[in-house]
This record gives C-alpha cells, structure tokens and sequence, in this order.
C-alpha cells in the first residue's frame, strides 16, 4: 500500500445564488437556491514513501482543496483518502502528528511572540521529547539560520526570515510527509536556493514524502521528478517531469555571438531574435541536431561565442494549458 492513497474524490461547494436588485435579496430571504461548483472532480493517485512529487495547476484547479481534504481540514463530498493508513477528516489529531504543513501566504506561529517561544509551544503541543527537540533545533540553526531571529517577535520577521521559521515549526515534530504550498513566494533568490536546499537534504537524509504546490517553476525543476498536472479539478497528467519536457519541449535555442555582424540563414532552424551580432535560433532537436547546426554556423560565419539553452518548463506548461495534452 501507498503512503498517500486518493481513490476517485470529489469536492463540491453549495453557494448561495446572489438575485440583482432589492426584490431579489427579499426573494433570497424566504426562497434561496444554490448553485454547485466542482472544485475537484474525480481524482486519483498514489505517491510512495520518500517521493518528492509537484502538484501544480492555473489558479482555481483544486490544488488547495486537494492539499486540504489530504490534512483532514476538508471532507470530500465523495471518493476515498488515505494518509499512511488513516482517513485526515475521521482522525485529524493522528494524521497531524504525521505531517507537516506549511502554507506560503498563511503562518502557523503566534503573530506577537518571540519566534523562539513559538517553538516552545510547538513542542508541547505535540510532546515532543527535549533531546529530539534540541536536536532538531540545532539543525534547523545550522541550515536555515533562524537563530538569527530567535528573540524577534513573528510580526517583525521578514518575509523570507517567517518562511524558514515556518518550515522549521512543520518539521519540529519529524512528520514523515511533508505539504508545501508556495513555499517560496515572494521570496528573494538566495533565500529560495537556501530553502530549496533544505527541502532537499530532509527528503534526502530523513526520506520526508514532500508534496509541493507552487506557480514557480523553478521549484518544480530543481526539487521534484514527478509531477501531477491538474486543470478545473481534474488530472491532465501524472508522470515524470522529464517525460512532458521530452514530448513538449522538442524546441531549443542556440544563442550565437558573431564575430561580425551578419544577415543569418539557417536550414532546419528559425530565427527568432536579434541584437546586433547576438541572434537567437530556435530549432526542433527532432529535426535538426545541435552539433549540424553548429557545423552549418561554422562554415558560413565567424563565431565568437555559442550556448544552447533549454526551453523553460513555465513556457512548456503553458503551451500545455493553451494546446491541450496528447500523451
């Protein structure tokens, strides 16, 4: 059995439909009808213990409400959830002592004490031992750096300072899955490499099971394999990354530095852009190889300096979204 098992669930809201006008709010007094949105729409999937996976989608996909039928705050209205055995919503109290969660845009520490008397109470409240509390501590000292802040009220941490003081407070209690969503919004560069690097050592050295939801898709390149894609409640894709990247992103780029400016033709290839002696070619690898383009280059201008880049997995997510998925 899977440590996260999700049979076929669905999540459905009643809302109230809102009449125009002042005859149609005294109608909804005495007579109200709902209408009903799908906010996720027969699901299923599985993810063993110690995988990394992204759950990713537009805004509006369901990846909150899956997130949160998945911690117990939510009951699906139907289908079949199961957490390293438990069901969240039936046994919330167990299935918190087994995850850790973090919400990029909300906190789980207390807003007007010093950080470190929210650690305080976190370990009460989930028993944790001393030795294993001061342990955990020390790491989180050595990676994150959060006893920089120890002493400062949550309120007056910066942004990045509150996320990795967030991600400590999920991991204090040595969850054995992990739920990230947005981790690393509005976050600076090197903050989001730091916590990236941590996500990665905790899966890694204590094999925590992450599950990450993010718009940022340099998250998803740099810490997950696989990744299951959803649009209006619904799975379009689950598999590895790689796999989407080799059927969708065929196209690549060769950036050309000329040793003289020059008017460029290629056979096979497109040129997409330019800036003097620099040009852009876009070429289909299927088509053409890298090292035939280069040799054509070569035999017709003088190049000072070349690099082939990558399509951006943003770019190949949206063409996914604007084209529909042919797997």
């Amino acid at each position: 059995m899977s440590l996260i098992e999700v049979k076929h669930i669905t999540k459905q809201y009643q809302i109230p439909k809102r009449e125009e006008g002042i005859i149609g709010a005294l109608k909804s007094l005495f007579h109200r009808e709902y209408i009903t949105k799908i906010a996720v729409d027969d699901i299923s999937f599985s993810i063993e213990a110690g995988e990394m996976v992204g759950y990713i989608g537009p805004n509006g996909a369901g990846k909150s409400t899956t997130i949160k039928m998945l911690t117990g705050i939510l009951v699906p209205t139907s289908g079949e959830i199961r957490v390293n055995g438990l069901i969240p919503y039936r046994e919330r109290q167990k299935n918190a002592k087994q995850i850790g969660v973090v919400f990029g845009q909300r906190i789980q520490l207390w807003w007007d004490l010093p950080t470190i008397d929210s650690f305080e109470l976190l370990k009460r409240v989930y028993q944790i031992p001393e030795q294993r509390y001061k342990m955990n501590m020390e790491i989180f000292t050595e990676i994150l750096g959060i006893d920089e802040f120890y002493q400062t009220p949550v309120r007056q941490l910066s942004l990045g300072q509150r996320m990795r003081a967030d991600i400590a407070a999920a991991l204090l209690h040595d969850p054995i899955i992990l739920f990230l969503d947005e981790p690393t919004i509005g976050l600076d560069v090197v903050a989001k490499e730091k916590i990236r690097n941590f996500i990665q050592q905790i899966n890694k050295e204590r094999g925590v099971t992450v599950i990450l939801t993010t718009h940022d898709m340099a998250d998803i390149e740099k810490l997950t394999k696989r990744m299951i894609l959803i649009d209006q409640g619904r799975v379009m894709y689950d598999g590895e990354l790689a796999k989407i990247k080799e059927l969708y992103g065929k196209n690549r780029f060769l950036i050309v530095d000329l040793e003289v400016d020059a008017k460029i033709e290629v056979q096979g290839a497109k040129l997409i852009k330019e800036e003097g002696k620099r040009k852009w070619i876009q070429f289909d690898r299927e088509k053409i190889s890298a090292s035939e383009l280069i040799h054509q280059l070569s035999n017709r201008y003088e190049i000072r300096d070349l690099t082939i880049e990558e399509p951006e997995i943003e770019d190949i997510i949206r063409q996914i979204y604007e084209q529909g998925l042919s797997i």
